[in-house]
Parts: C-alpha cells; sequence; structure tokens
C-alpha cells in the first residue's frame, strides 16, 4: 500500500520554496542587471550560480555546516527560539530553495537582459518610478523567460534529494519526499511502491510543465496580436 506522507511533504515543499525562489530570484536578478560594475557583478553572479553547478551533496554540506545544530545560525536558533531547524519540514525547504534558486535567478536575469533597454527609459522620461519601470515594462516584457525560470525552479524543487538528504534527512512522515521515498523503497526491494511514487512525480512534473507553458504561449499571442 503507497504511503501519501511523501507526496504531501513534496507538495508543500515544492509549493512553498517556488514562492521564495520566484520573489528572491527575480528581486536579485533586477539587482544584479542595474549594478554598473562589472567585476562586482562577475563576484556575485558567480555566488548566485554556484548550487547549479556543485552537486548536491556539498551544498548540502555548506548548509548543514551553516543551520546543524553546531552551525551559527543553527545555534542561535536552538539558543533563542528552542528550534531546531536541521532535520526538519523547513529544512527541506531550505534545501529546495538553495537548489532551485539559480535556475530561477539565471532565467529571470537573461529575460530581463533581453528586454529593449530604450523602453526603460522611455518609462523614465513619462516620470515613472524604479518600481512601477520593474513591473509595467521589465517584468511584463520578460514574463516568458520568467516563466519558463518558475517551471524550471518549480521542478528542480520537487526532485531535490542530494542537499534535502543532507540536511533534512530521510525521516519517514516528515522529511520524506517523493526522490527519498523512491530511493527508500528502491533500497527495501519494494519496487512496486517504487514505480508507483515515480508516476507520481512524472504526472506532477509533466502537469506543472504543461499549465506554465499553456500561459507562457497564451501570453506570447497577445502581445503578438
Amino acid at each position: 500500500m503507497v504511503d501519501w506522507s511523501p507526496f504531501f511533504i513534496s507538495m508543500k515543499t515544492a509549493s512553498l520554496s517556488i514562492v521564495i525562489t520566484f520573489f528572491v530570484g527575480l528581486i536579485i536578478a533586477w539587482g544584479i542587471v542595474k549594478l554598473k560594475n562589472d567585476s562586482i557583478k562577475i563576484v556575485l553572479d558567480g555566488i548566485f550560480t554556484l548550487p547549479l553547478v556543485l552537486p548536491p551533496t556539498v551544498v548540502g554540506f555548506f548548509l548543514l555546516y551553516i543551520i546543524g545544530v553546531k552551525g551559527p545560525i543553527g545555534s542561535f536558533f536552538i539558543e533563542f527560539f528552542a528550534i531546531k531547524i536541521a532535520f526538519s519540514w523547513p529544512a527541506t525547504v531550505i534545501a529546495a530553495v538553495v537548489m532551485s534558486f539559480p535556475l530561477m535567478y539565471r532565467s529571470a536575469r537573461g529575460a530581463f537582459e533581453q528586454v529593449d533597454p530604450n523602453l526603460l527609459d522611455a518609462g523614465r522620461t513619462l516620470g515613472m518610478s524604479e518600481w512601477k519601470i520593474f513591473w509595467k515594462v521589465l517584468f511584463a516584457n520578460a514574463l516568458p523567460g520568467i516563466i519558463s525560470g518558475g517551471i524550471l525552479a518549480y521542478a528542480r524543487g520537487l526532485g531535490e534529494f542530494g542537499a534535502s538528504l543532507m540536511i533534512a534527512g530521510n525521516i519517514a512522515g516528515r522529511t520524506r519526499t517523493l526522490p527519498m521515498a523512491v530511493y527508500s523503497d528502491v533500497a527495501a526491494g519494494n519496487m512496486g511502491n517504487a514505480v508507483d511514487y515515480v508516476i507520481i512525480i512524472v504526472l506532477i512534473a509533466f502537469i506543472a510543465i504543461f499549465i506554465m507553458d499553456f500561459i507562457s504561449i497564451r501570453k506570447e499571442k497577445q502581445w503578438r496580436y
């Protein structure tokens, strides 16, 4: 019999992580695009992209070092709030956010850089604030690329395994997500359950991509006509 707790844990984790990743990725991408100092831009871009190229277990190691019980942030929360972050459900969200952030950030940055700068200058000549220019001009014109970044980030958060295993563990009913459930059942020889979890993951990923691609295509058609 299939245990549905990994499904609910994965959906909660992926849903919350994409909300955080989406807005943080947008703001940071906007800030990087506006930077005038190329050296600082290169350094910051490297830092924000690093989780994309590092092995997930290495990212998980760094997270464990920071928010573990002996880490600076982890020990702070334990001492002042009596909250243990590591090996809890919030840790799965943190891992998903960190691992999916580079995809959202780089997609949003690429989309922003493709927007004609003359459109932004036109907004400034009309007296629009920078915040209004961002939402009404930059964001609106970069929306297809931003949606694509959201698709990739959501899928990455849903499928996160390595970093989550390091920082959140594989605790049944608490931190065991769908990818961990697949790993656990295969290791235990329960191939039937593993197949069920794989089918669920594939269906969720396909539905998410279909919906977001549909929205993106509709938006592009509206702009054309």
